[in-house]
């Protein structure tokens, strides 16, 4: 579900009407089509037509604008909160990260960079308003529907992203992709009790759930429950052997408990999966 207009997307980027429907075209965005057959775009579309505006306006050829952000698209994963990441671009080359320089003295190529959380704190108003449309529309919304609205909200109105992704399971309880997004959401606010809660609800309705498992290790961790924390890690890794961030969190807690063999082995399946 696609939760803004070309007229939105377009006053928060500082775009015409008419080069966002351009960029539209191009085929490294994924809008939809709502009434009249107008564009609705997603908070990931918002994010990629920033760094197009970017590139542009840094007189970064065209073909090359379109060949890095269709590159992007694959990097970025679905269901991902984006509001902590940077977007950067090295010539043709763009890098999503947590960090990193604003320039390359080496090379002296230009580095472009933004955080997302920017973009979210100008999208927020317009998010949080199709979160009301939501809630208060006649003709009430599917499981799905609710499930890609918090996808959509996460980075710009995370409160109504849990909102979203509580209505999605009130009508599909069984839905361990809503509940992992929920619990991430809770555990990013603190609530990590909560959180924990509802990775092993997810746990429950699809035992063999990588994700679910990893992120009740993280959870366990913050909550100073190490022991349990490891075995969290390792049902992530039964369920996914090559979950390299599950081996290297196996390999630091196996560390810290003096468990110096099988530290190194988790750690060694780290590096193997990482290079």
């Amino acid at each position: 579900m696609k939760s803004y207009s070309t007229r939105d997307v377009a006053r928060l980027l500082g775009l015409s009407e008419a080069q966002v429907r351009s960029h539209a075209r191009v085929g490294y965005l994924a809008p939809d089509r709502g009434p009249r057959n107008a564009y609705r775009f997603s908070f990931q579309d918002l994010v990629l037509l920033r760094a197009a505006k970017a590139l542009r306006d840094a007189r970064i050829a065209p073909r090359r604008i379109r060949r890095a952000l269709r590159t992007l698209t694959r990097q970025l994963p679905a269901g991902r909160s984006l509001s902590g990441m940077r977007i950067s671009s090295e010539g043709d080359r763009i890098v999503v990260s947590d960090g990193g320089a604003a320039w390359n003295p080496e090379s002296g190529q230009l580095l472009l960079d933004f955080h997302v959380a920017e973009l979210a704190e100008q999208a927020a108003p317009v998010a949080r308003r199709l979160a009301r449309r939501a809630r208060q529309s006649e003709e009430p919304l599917t499981a799905a529907q609710w499930y890609a609205l918090g996808i959509d909200l996460e980075a710009a109105a995370p409160d109504d992203a849990r909102d979203a992704y509580s209505r999605a399971l009130a009508l599909a309880p069984r839905d361990g992709s809503a509940r992992v997004n929920l619990g991430r959401l809770l555990q990013e606010a603190g609530r990590t009790e909560e959180a924990v809660a509802q990775y092993r609800a997810a746990l429950q309705v699809q035992p063999r759930h990588p994700t679910a498992a990893f992120n009740l290790g993280t959870a366990l961790e913050d909550l100073g429950r190490r022991a349990e924390a490891i075995e969290a890690y390792r049902r992530a890794l039964e369920a996914d052997q090559e979950f390299a961030d599950a081996h290297f969190n196996l390999a630091r807690l196996y560390e810290q408990t003096g468990r110096r063999a099988a530290a190194l082995r988790h750690l060694r399946a780290y590096k193997q999966l990482s290079e």
